[in-house]
């Protein structure tokens, strides 16, 4: 029996496409090509593209998610979202693929696009009961001015692009004087910006999946960056310790995996999805920030991390979300 053909897509029209690059690379290291032939897609602004192992390229066939190789067509049993950013984490690709009946290993259109959004995400896990910090949200050019927004806010406040990751045009305002260039750095991301309370505490990220049914929490990560926050720098450049699995309290870590495991449910997630939260001690709850549909696979990201703390390989891992992905 021959094995099923998975795309592995990367790439994307943002920022992050350098990121996917690193993850997909991960990913396609790790596939058991005993179980699975997979196939590089480079999704770029100047066209879709399947990359052979020797570099080659030839173009993909968007009317049905196919490609031709040695003269012979290639269509997909299943596709790897290894995209972060637009179009892979938004709903775009997932939304593409729903129409061609193609499964993939991520979250659906709807819920890829509501966390996409900052904002609209904490809104909802605020009315599931999930503890989230006290935000506005703004729109470019709607008038709304940094005097508006400290009328509101208490500082400290991060500043940070509504949709997007890899924490670019994000900055952590501590003074008034701060605020109007944190809005202009996060203004030219984005089109919408959230501004949110600085919550302190313990700052711990947790990979979450579904497995042959069944909603499994990863080992907790705890990030204490050598920055102000954890900014690109620290996520990618080295700026930062992580500690996996977190040295928390059996209590707490309970706690951050219940909150984890609601949000899933509640965000009807699919896949591997990332959820970061800062832990409030003095109120001792976890504060849910964002959560990231498609987080990073690189070697310096927290999901393999964890998935090793977990006594998992990355080819294990990566069979279990394929094989998901046909359920």
């Amino acid at each position: 029996m021959s094995n099923k053909k998975i795309a592995l897509v990367t790439g994307g029209y943002s920022g992050e496409a350098v990121i996917s690059y690193k993850s997909a690379e991960t990913i396609f290291n790790n596939i058991d090509s005993g179980k699975w032939d997979c196939y590089l897609i480079d999704i770029h602004p100047s066209g879709w593209f399947y990359k052979s192992p020797s570099g080659e390229k030839s173009e993909v066939d968007k009317n049905d998610f196919s490609i031709t190789v040695d003269g012979s067509k290639i269509t997909f049993d299943a596709v790897l979202i290894g995209l972060h950013g637009t179009p892979g984490e938004d709903g775009k690709l997932q939304g593409y693929f729903d129409c061609l009946n193609i499964p993939y290993t991520s979250c659906d259109a709807a819920t890829s696009a509501l966390t996409f959004n900052k904002r609209y995400t904490v809104a909802v896990a605020a009315f599931a009961g999930i503890y989230v910090a006290k935000s506005m949200h703004l729109f470019k050019n709607d008038g709304t001015t940094a005097e508006q927004v400290l009328d509101q806010l208490k500082l400290p406040v991060f500043v940070k692009p509504n949709n997007g990751g890899s924490s670019l045009g994000m900055s952590k305002v501590t003074g008034p004087a701060q605020l109007p260039a944190a809005l202009e750095k996060a203004f030219a991301v984005d089109e919408q910006v959230l501004v949110e309370e600085f919550i302190k505490g313990r700052e711990l990220t947790i990979g979450v999946f579904r497995s042959k049914g069944k909603i499994i929490a990863l080992p907790m990560t705890e990030i204490i960056s050598k920055n102000e926050f954890f900014d690109f720098e620290a996520k990618y450049e080295g700026a930062s310790e992580e500690i996996t699995p977190a040295e928390v309290d059996e209590v707490v870590a309970d706690k951050v995996r219940d909150a984890a495991r609601k949000a899933y449910s509640v965000f009807n997630c699919r896949g591997i999805v990332r959820i970061d939260f800062i832990y409030e001690e003095t109120v001792g709850q976890p504060y849910m920030l964002e959560i990231n549909t498609v987080p990073g696979q690189s070697a310096a990201s927290l999901v393999p991390q964890q998935v090793k703390a977990m006594g998992w390989s990355l080819k294990e891992f990566y069979s279990a979300l394929i094989e998901e992905a046909f359920n």
